[in-house]
């Protein structure tokens, strides 16, 4: 089983403004990767669902990605 990539570097807050890190947990379509996939732990992956959620909103991140 994977470990939290956030937990492993101690961070705390996963910002909607860190597009790079963000990226890696979209697939080529656009769409959120599980977090069987990713490994992160529940709090990361809802944090994370949260910017990614809010970079959309602000137009940094495509809706579909075609």
């Amino acid at each position: 089983m994977k470990q939290c990539h956030f937990s492993k570097n101690n961070i705390a807050q996963i910002d909607y403004k860190d597009l790079e890190a963000l990226r890696k947990s979209i697939n080529p379509h656009g769409r959120m990767i599980a977090r069987k996939r990713t490994g992160l732990c529940a709090k990361h992956q809802r944090q994370l669902a949260e910017a990614i959620k809010r970079a959309r909103f602000l137009g940094l991140l495509p809706y579909i990605i075609r």
